[in-house]
């Protein structure tokens, strides 16, 4: 499937490159590894005013009414600029509560997360930790099969130490009621998943896009033997192969966010495709950037271990590669026999990290 960018999405995707390029420099984000939330209130409000907190909510909550195609456009250009704060996970809640909320949870909820009053989060199970939970005033979660949006005021948040200070995480204990039940069925949770697949891919391909640029401007300038360092053979591969995955993992992104839009049967498969191939290109971006870069890539110092990290941080994010592949894999060839589960703990082996959303 091939997926071309209208005239409308296309200025989206420029105006939303020139404005978060302007909103949030690399000093922004090294404020927000060195604050007490990793939140910075004043930006969070600046993205409210220009309407990327809204983006795909309907216009009559407030919103700009757009689709999932339009939401990794933007969050491709929030991975390029590594911005601060849980702005997927509030996006990908306010969708969930536009599809599947009651009337009352709408009305509540969404003119206020579109106004950058509330923020919000999502806990879906086997992800152990929570996105921005110390800043959030709404989390979205899984209580067995139905999605609850419960207000953070009743839960209990225990902070968790994570490679990017600007990414808090957390441990979430949340008592759930009738009325913070959402309206949809089983499908919601899983639509839900696959958003945040697909919204983690454009964020981890904004990631990778910036890594490349940011890697050929340096070698530009560092000389070594009296010449450039990007003239040698060898860089040039390096910077080859990651431009390359970026470019490819771009589209898969499109196609997925598109197929989600529209309700489409192939979406599930597309999204983990599509973070595959997202999180796969960004690592390799992530290791040919530090060792193009040298030494100097190692440092404090230095602003590329800002993006490095968040890279590191994402490509675990909302199932690794390896659980999209093998989601692949089952799709194309039906799951595996009995026996050769991968789901499976081989004796001997540790345990798994106990889930951190404890829903009673």
């Amino acid at each position: 499937m091939h997926v071309d960018l209208t005239g409308d999405q296309h200025d989206l995707a420029v105006a939303a490159r020139e404005i978060l390029a302007t909103l949030c420099p690399p000093n922004r984000v090294r404020a927000a590894w060195d604050s007490e939330t990793g939140h910075d209130a004043d930006l969070w409000a600046r993205l409210a005013e220009v309407g990327f907190l809204g983006i795909a909510v309907p216009d009559r909550f407030g919103g700009l009414g757009l689709g999932d195609l339009e939401m990794a456009l933007v969050l491709e250009e929030v991975g390029r600029v590594a911005l601060p704060g849980p702005l997927l996970e509030t996006a990908a809640a306010a969708v969930t509560l536009a599809e599947v909320g009651t009337p009352e949870q709408q009305e509540r909820w969404l003119p206020a997360i579109v106004a950058g009053e509330v923020v919000a989060t999502v806990a879906v199970p086997d992800q152990p930790l929570v996105v921005g939970a110390n800043v959030a005033d709404l989390i979205v979660l899984n209580v067995g099969e139905e999605l609850h949006a419960v207000p953070t005021a009743g839960c209990e948040f225990i902070e968790q130490t994570g490679c990017d200070r600007s990414r808090r995480l957390a441990t979430v204990r949340a008592l759930s009621t009738g009325a913070t039940r959402l309206a949809g069925d089983e499908t919601a949770g899983a639509r839900l998943r696959d958003r945040l697949a697909v919204g983690s891919a454009a964020v981890l391909v904004g990631i990778g896009a910036h890594l490349v640029q940011t890697t050929v401007d340096y070698v530009q300038q560092r000389r070594q033997f009296g010449r450039p360092v990007g003239s040698f053979q060898a860089v040039k591969h390096r910077l080859a192969d990651a431009h390359l995955a970026v470019e490819f993992a771009r589209p898969a992104t499109w196609v997925a966010a598109h197929l989600l839009a529209i309700g489409a049967p192939e979406a599930p498969v597309a999204a983990a495709v599509a973070k595959a191939a997202a999180a796969e290109a960004e690592a390799t971006a992530n290791e040919h950037a530090l060792q193009c870069h040298g030494g100097i890539g190692f440092t404090w110092e230095h602003d590329l271990h800002l993006w490095l990290k968040r890279g590191k941080a994402l490509e675990q994010a909302y199932g690794p590669t390896r659980v999209h592949r093998a989601a692949i894999a089952n799709a194309l060839l039906g799951p595996p026999a009995a026996g050769i589960s991968s789901g499976r703990r081989c004796p001997g082996t540790a345990r798994p990290a106990e889930d951190g959303v404890d829903v009673r």
